[in-house]
Order: C-alpha cells, then sequence, then structure tokens
C-alpha cells in the first residue's frame, strides 16, 4: 500500500477516536458526579478505577512522548499530582508537537536530510548522562530501621549516652568519661566520652611539611568494595590500621525516619575505595572502627563534617581524633567557594553529578550510578588534602604570619569533633529546644491571634507526636507552610482542611477528623490563652525569679517526665519592645503591643510639644540624669515651649495665670521701619480661666495707640475650638446658601425653557430649504465665518510653566538681616 495513503487512513482513524472521545468527555462532565457519587457507592468505585486506569494510560503517554528528548516527564500519581505537574505535561507536548512539525517538513521535502557521508555528518555529541529527575527520590520502601537490633521508639526522654562498648586509644578511661552535666535548657546530658582525646590530639608531623601530593589512582583502575557482611568489615579495618590518612563521607535520610538515618559510609585510602552498608541490623557492631576512627596518628579527613560527627555518635557510636576538615582550609584560604564540588572542579577537574545528592539511600540493591557518586566523594579527597595543606602553609610564609593557618584549621576542626548528640526533647510549654515551636514563630513574620497563636502551637505538638509514633520527619507529615497556614485559616470543616493543607500527606489524611478537633479545642480555649507577643518576650531564667513547677518536672508529648529542676531558659537575642529612649524619653504607645490608654490621658501621652529644645552639650552629657531631671508631665502644659535647665541667658516669663507676654520682653529691641508704626493682634475673647481685671486691662492697652510695646495674647486650646466651630459652621452656612440659591436659579430656568416651547410656532418643513441639494452659494449657503471650531477655546487653556533659570556660576547676593 502507498505509504501516504496508509498515514491518510491512520490519521482518519485517529482523528475519529479523538472526537468520539471528547464528546463523551464533554457529557460525562456535564453531569453532577459528585451527586451520583453520593447515590450509588458502586458509581463511586466505578469512577474512582476509571480515574487511575486513565491516570496510568495519561502517565504512559507523558513518558513515551518524552523519551526521545530531554524533557523529564512529571509523575501522574493522582488528580492532585496532575494539576501540580501540567507544566511538565505541557512542555512534553510542546516538545513532541515541535518534533513532529519537524517531521512533516522532512517529510514534504521543506527540509533537506542531511547526508549520511562521514563528510558532511556533524561531530557526534559527548552522550549525555540520562537525568533520573525523581527516580532515586524518596521512595515508598519498608523502612530498613524496622529490623534494626535495636529498633527506636522516639519516646525517649532521659539523656542520650553514648553507645560504646569499649574506648580505644583512650586517655581517660571510659567510665570516667560518661559523666553528666546540666545544659542550657536545664536538661542532664552526657559529656562527650573523647573530648580529652580530642583536645590532647597531636597531629602527626607530615600535617605541617610541605610536600609534593600524592596523584590520586584512576577513577576506574582503582578497586571498590561494597561491604555488608561482618567479615567485610574486619577486612577493611585490618588495611585501615596501615594507613596515614583515610577519607571517610557518609550519606543521610531524614525523610522517613524521626531523627535521620546514616544509610552509607564511604572510607578510602591511597588505594582503595569502601562503600559501607549501615542499615544492616547488626549496624552498631561498627564500633570497632573506633580502633582506627579515634587513632590520632591517622589523619581523618572530612568535608563539612558538622552533622557528620554528630550522625556518627547517634547511629554507630563512632568518634572522630585527629580530623581535617577541608571545608575550614577553604575558608582559610579565601576561596569564592568551598563546596566539595567546587574543590573537585579546582583540583581534579572532575564534575560531581550533583542529581544524587538528594537521592534516597536507603535503595538496595544499591544503583551503579549511585553507588559510583557515593565514591567520588572519598576517592579524590587526599589528593585535595594534600593541595589545600601546601597552600595554607605557602600562604603562612608569604605573609609571614604568626599563627600558622594549618593550626587555625586544625582547632577549628576538633571544635567540630567536639560536637554532641542530645536527644530532641519536646517541650510543650516554652517551645525552647531543637524541634520547638519558638524558634519557628520568632523566624516567621506571622503576627497572630491568642485563638491562631493557640491553634499553632497545639497543631505544631500534633506535628511532632504523629511524627514520633510513625517515625517519620516532621516536615514530611506537614511542612512549615502548611502549618501556619492552617493557623492562619483555622478551618473548623475537613473540605477547608483539606484545602488549607495542602500538599496533604497520607499520615495527615488518615487522621485529618483527629487534627480537625485538635483545632476545634485549641481555637476554643486560645480565647482565653496568652497572647503571642507576652510569650515572645524575654524570658528570665528560674534563678531570676522564674518559677519552676511545683514538683520540678514536666510531662511531655508522650506522658513521661522529664527532670527540669531550676530550668534556665536563655533569653531571646533582641529585645522585643523598649520601654524608654535616651533622647525622647518614654516611648509612645503602640497598638501592636496592646497598651492600655486611657481616654483622658490620650492627648497628653501623643502629642509631641514643638519646638524641640535646644540640644546642648549637657543634654548629652549624661542621659540618665536628663531622663531623670524631667518634670513630672502631669503637670505641665501641653501647648507650652519646651526648654532646658541648661539653656542659658532665659529671659524672664509672665506669670503661669497670664496668657499675655511683652514681645520687646522677651526677644529684646528691634528696629522699625516707622517709629510711629505698631503692631496689634487682637485677642479671641476673655477666656474661663481669665479674670475680669485681666480682660480690663487688656481693653486698656488697646486703646492706647502711643504705647511702644507690642503685646499679644495667646489664643488657649479651647479658644482655637471654638473658632474652628465658628468657620465651620459659617462655612456650612454658606454652602447651604449657595446650594439653595443654584437650585432656585436651575428651577427657573428650566420654567423659562418649557414656556418658550409652549409659546414656540410649529416648525412647516414644506417651506424648509432642501438638504440633499443645497445651493453652496445661493440662500442656504452655509457661512463660513459661523462654523463650528473645536480649537477655539484652546487658547484659553492654563499656560504651561516658565522655563527655570539655571544657576549662574558667580557670587551670590548676601541678605542682611
Amino acid at each position: 500500500m502507498d505509504p501516504a495513503q496508509n498515514f491518510r487512513s491512520l490519521q482518519e482513524q485517529v482523528s475519529s477516536a479523538l472526537v468520539a472521545t471528547t464528546r463523551t468527555t464533554g457529557q460525562i462532565a456535564a453531569e453532577d458526579l459528585p451527586f451520583q457519587r453520593s447515590l450509588d457507592a458502586n458509581i463511586a468505585s466505578s469512577l474512582d478505577e476509571q480515574k487511575s486506569r486513565f491516570l496510568k494510560l495519561a502517565e504512559k503517554l507523558v513518558n513515551f512522548a518524552a523519551s526521545g528528548s530531554e524533557i523529564d516527564a512529571p509523575q501522574l500519581e493522582d488528580a492532585d499530582a496532575l494539576e501540580n505537574n501540567w507544566r511538565g505535561v505541557v512542555d512534553v507536548i510542546d516538545s513532541l508537537l515541535e518534533r513532529a512539525d519537524t517531521c512533516l517538513d522532512e517529510y514534504t521535502g521543506v527540509i533537506k536530510r542531511l547526508s549520511p557521508s562521514e563528510q558532511e555528518r556533524p561531530p557526534t555529541p559527548k552522550p549525555k548522562k540520562a537525568r533520573t529527575g525523581n527516580v532515586f527520590r524518596t521512595q515508598n520502601i519498608p523502612k530498613p530501621q524496622l529490623l534494626f537490633e535495636n529498633v527506636p521508639t522516639n519516646a525517649e526522654s532521659t539523656a542520650f549516652k553514648p553507645l560504646l562498648n569499649a574506648k580505644p586509644h583512650a586517655i581517660v578511661p571510659l567510665e570516667q568519661s560518661l559523666t553528666t552535666f546540666v545544659n542550657e535548657y536545664g536538661l542532664e546530658q552526657y559529656k562527650h566520652p573523647y573530648e580529652a582525646e580530642i583536645k590532647e590530639c597531636q597531629y602527626p608531623p607530615s600535617v605541617y611539611d610541605q610536600v609534593e601530593p600524592i596523584p590520586y589512582r584512576s577513577f576506574e583502575d582503582t578497586a571498590a568494595t561494597f561491604v555488608d557482611t561482618p567479615e567485610a568489615v574486619a577486612a577493611m579495618l585490618a588495611e585501615l590500621k596501615n594507613a596515614k590518612e583515610i577519607a571517610i563521607d557518609l550519606e543521610h535520610h531524614d525523610s522517613r525516619s524521626y531523627v535521620g538515618i546514616v544509610s552509607l559510609m564511604q572510607i578510602s585510602t591511597r588505594d582503595k575505595d569502601w562503600v559501607v552498608d549501615t542499615l544492616k541490623p547488626w549496624r552498631r557492631d561498627l564500633q570497632v572502627l573506633n580502633e582506627v576512627f579515634a587513632d590520632p596518628r591517622i589523619v581523618k579527613v572530612f568535608h563539612g563534617s558538622f552533622m557528620d560527627m554528630i550522625w556518627l555518635q547517634r547511629d554507630l557510636g563512632l568518634y572522630v581524633v585527629g580530623l581535617f576538615d577541608t571545608y575550614h582550609a577553604a575558608r582559610a584560604l579565601g576561596f569564592p567557594k568551598q563546596s566539595l564540588a567546587y574543590l573537585l572542579s579546582k583540583y581534579v577537574g572532575f564534575d560531581a553529578d550533583k542529581q544524587y545528592q538528594m537521592a534516597d539511600w536507603r535503595i538496595r540493591p544499591l544503583p551503579e550510578e549511585m553507588f559510583n557518586y557515593a565514591r567520588s566523594d572519598t576517592h579524590f579527597l587526599l589528593y585535595i588534602y594534600d593541595c589545600l595543606r601546601n597552600e595554607l602553609i605557602e600562604k603562612t610564609r608569604r605573609k609571614e604570619l604568626e599563627q600558622h593557618c594549618i593550626q587555625d584549621v586544625l582547632q577549628r576542626s576538633k571544635d567540630y569533633a567536639l560536637q554532641r548528640y542530645e536527644r530532641p526533647i519536646y517541650d510543650e510549654i516554652n517551645g525552647r529546644g531543637p524541634g520547638g515551636w519558638y524558634d519557628m514563630l520568632v523566624r516567621s513574620p506571622a503576627m497572630f491571634s491568642k485563638e491562631q497563636f493557640a491553634v499553632f502551637k497545639a497543631v505544631h505538638q500534633w506535628r511532632d507526636q504523629v511524627a514520633r509514633q510513625n517515625d517519620d520527619s516532621t516536615n514530611y507529615i506537614m511542612p512549615k507552610h502548611v502549618l501556619l497556614n492552617i493557623a492562619k485559616a483555622m478551618p473548623m470543616e475537613v473540605p477547608a482542611l483539606l484545602n488549607v493543607a495542602q500538599p496533604i500527606s497520607q499520615p495527615v489524611r488518615l487522621r485529618i477528623s483527629e487534627l480537625l478537633g485538635v483545632i476545634k479545642q485549641a481555637k476554643a480555649a486560645g480565647a482565653n490563652g496568652p497572647d503571642m507577643m507576652q510569650v515572645l518576650q524575654p524570658q528570665q531564667p528560674a534563678s531570676q525569679g522564674g518559677e519552676a513547677p511545683e514538683d520540678g518536672k514536666s510531662v511531655n508529648t508522650f506522658g513521661g517526665e522529664t527532670a527540669l529542676s531550676e530550668r534556665k531558659l536563655p533569653a531571646t537575642p533582641f529585645p522585643i519592645k523598649s520601654d524608654s529612649s535616651t533622647f525622647w524619653g518614654e516611648t509612645f504607645g503602640s497598638s501592636v503591643w496592646q497598651v492600655n490608654v486611657t481616654p483622658g490621658n490620650v492627648i497628653e501621652d501623643l502629642r509631641l510639644a514643638l519646638p524641640l529644645p535646644e540640644l546642648t552639650a549637657e543634654i548629652f552629657a549624661n542621659p540618665s540624669d536628663f531622663a531623670a531631671s524631667r518634670p513630672n508631665k502631669e503637670g505641665v502644659d501641653p501647648g507650652a515651649r519646651a526648654e532646658h535647665e541648661y539653656i542659658k541667658d532665659r529671659k524672664p516669663q509672665a506669670s503661669e495665670d497670664s496668657n499675655i507676654f511683652v514681645v520687646k520682653q522677651l526677644g529684646g529691641g528691634r528696629k522699625r521701619k516707622f517709629e510711629d508704626e505698631e503692631t496689634h493682634v487682637p485677642t479671641s475673647g476673655p477666656t474661663s480661666d481669665t479674670s475680669e481685671a485681666d480682660v480690663g486691662t487688656q481693653e486698656k492697652e488697646e486703646e492706647n495707640a502711643e504705647e511702644e510695646e507690642e503685646e499679644i495674647r495667646l489664643p488657649t486650646e479651647e479658644d482655637e475650638i471654638k473658632r474652628r466651630a465658628q468657620e465651620k459652621a459659617a462655612r456650612k452656612a454658606e454652602k447651604k446658601a449657595k446650594k439653595k440659591e443654584e437650585k432656585e436659579l436651575a428651577k427657573q430656568q428650566a420654567q423659562a425653557a418649557q414656556d418658550a416651547e409652549m409659546e414656540a410656532e410649529p416648525f412647516d418643513y414644506s417651506k424648509a430649504e432642501s438638504v440633499l441639494h443645497a445651493n453652496p452659494q445661493g440662500k442656504g449657503a452655509i457661512d463660513k465665518s459661523k462654523r463650528f471650531n473645536p480649537y477655539a477655546k484652546a487658547a484659553n487653556a492654563p499656560k504651561g510653566m516658565r522655563k527655570v533659570q539655571k544657576e549662574k556660576s558667580g557670587k551670590s547676593f548676601t541678605f542682611r538681616k
């Protein structure tokens, strides 16, 4: 059959199928499906079955369409995933249409295909690494921690005791090392068992020598061993004891575990690489590696080991003595970046594929791509250590520094090695400590009401409780932004809660009714609860006036008791509210802090008397004395002039009972243009505080035109209010009269127009001039002088601002006083 004819028949079949499918879809969408679901359970199950079938078909189509391109096809697990990943679906369809357009152009001859000859063939591009996208991200696999010999319960409220059964290379015996102390939160904790050994560690002399870096072996030629049996661990340990330097790195998973879990450990020497599986049930038997990890004669090279030190202690009971952290070396050398990827690119020219950085390292068997990525983190690290050490020594010699740069790096590395793991204990009362609601609330810009604040604390505690019970991370149960959205919205129905809590995890979906009950109960109790800003105020430690519980204990989320005797809570690092100012004195009230202000003192508290006091040197000499010397504001007139006691040569003032003063007395003599000219400002009348004698005196002074003194009466606040009221009443009366007059005039004009219309003669159309056959030169010609000119009034428009004169250079005119 002709290929063109075959293509047309296929096109017709596809088009007819698409049209029929579109029509059926429109008919189904027009039906009330939720109503049909509620009538019959069989319909609901059938709809769900068909929906899942269509989603799988759509996902297969999208994956097939994206198989020949570099676009990652989105995963369509449910209807919400289809809506959230719609942009990815559109990208796949666009790519498919572009390829179809190109193929059609080639088929029709618009674009000529390339010749297959070697000369015209373009150079073969380097093969690109396949993008895995979300393939190796968090997987829904059985939790390996359930098979451990010590299954985590996450409900312990006691201090974390080191997992050591023995202490190799000890200076202080194990029994004497396991002592306790009280931390900043008032909780009893165990000390670091290798604290003395780390502080007194003497690094080998080779660390301080500048020698030629030892070249690394080829990545393909170096042997790599996957260690997943106790026999393989013993064999690896025997080889590690003979090394002088080893490179170590960890891969951690923290999504489907409450405290996290070490999934993989990479160890490299100059000649060999090991990848240790740390998810085996006997994982705590890896403590035997302390024979190498705690040996000060062997340098342990890490990069960014802050959390690695904590994870090793928590899961494997391993402690590091003789740590060299290349992150601190990169910082000491002032590199623009301190990441391991940057160091690999700088010294080795190796581009690390960071798409596996967030992969799920619990996957077993371990894919080859992830195995090679794990190896690359430590395979080149010892060579990078040599290069960094040489540059640190060279920098010290070049700048002739008193303190060796390597000494600073080693000291910082020791500080990292001294990190301790402390078990997270939830404090529902104060929200302090790791994982508490206090730090989240301080870092959040949200301002909650009492009810919202109560809902926030209750949902935060509920999230932590569910995460502990399911052994999942709190962020997996409910992200931070979802928690804040629920606290703001405070939904009272399940549909509203489902709409707010997006994206919603499976544990929350299964406990949605329980979460709704927590929200309702917290909202009802929050009406009479504490205010958010009161709780965020700096808290005083218990020894400084804080009240501890009567029994000295606090019940945690799971009913356990935590010793909180003399709990000392650290104050916030910044003041929430300032009570006084060294310049302004007491601060003004604000609605944010809910300051209770009575109506009687609102004006006195908020009014600023101007002009400001003269800023003399005495004011800033001792601000506390200046604030203490201020008079009581209850007896101060808010309209009086504020002056400071240090103002020199202050003129005498009139008595407090009189509102009249003489300008000549206070301001001194002045020149007048005319000797007989006098300035007079009449007053608005006596006030309630002015006596009759003062009024009489004032009238006599106004009648005396020969006196040279000028008198001014300051209007009081009551006079000002009366004057404004009178002006307002006058304006209102004037406006009302004007409005009435305009209304009467409009009425008269309307009546006149109506009378003129009644008296007008009817128009005789038989005698009217012809419009279609008008004579332009005859009787009916239009007078050009009377034509309408739309631009006639344009000349009456306001003129623009004149050009501003530019300032000319030269001498400026000096005005005399």
